[in-house]
């Protein structure tokens, strides 16, 4: 009889501090304000964050080596154009559809993800995003309390 083998949810947990932010800046200014603020040096990732059919998330990333933490920026909100089907009475029109990395906050323009050990320093962290001035507003979202988590495992 052969060994059957099951791997836990628990086996692979990550731990991150996720701070979502309101902005109506375009992302390469918010990775400009953020690598002046925090003192990070965020870059475009080569490849987006495509999730099925729900579209490409344009993903920043940064390795900080000497704090052993690892920064990532990417946006909640994808606009597609769409094809409509013919006989519709607005055919000519384009049709846009707006997707969401995470549906739960669909108010949130761009989430921050740092993976870190130390628990105390993600209040320093927000507070200095929150001194940017063109970010409305920023807060740390529980992930443990999110049903698309798994869409933030990149």
């Amino acid at each position: 009889m052969a060994a059957i083998h099951k791997i836990s949810e628990d086996f692979y947990e990550e731990t991150f501090t996720l701070i979502a932010l309101h902005s109506s800046i375009e992302d390469y200014m918010l990775v400009y304000a953020l690598n002046s603020c925090l003192k990070t040096k965020l870059k475009r990732s080569v490849n987006d964050l495509e999730i099925s059919q729900s579209g490409s998330f344009p993903i920043f990333d940064w390795r900080d080596e000497v704090n052993d933490r690892y920064f990532t920026l990417i946006s909640n909100n994808d606009v597609k154009e769409e094809e409509l089907s013919i006989g519709n009475l607005f055919q000519d029109q384009p049709s846009f559809t707006k997707y969401h990395l995470v549906p739960e906050y669909r108010d949130v323009d761009y989430f921050l993800k740092i993976e870190l050990d130390e628990i105390d320093v993600e209040e320093e962290i927000l507070k200095s995003v929150l001194a940017i001035p063109k970010i409305i507003t920023a807060y740390i979202v529980d992930a443990c309390k999110l049903k698309s988590k798994n869409n933030l495992i990149f």
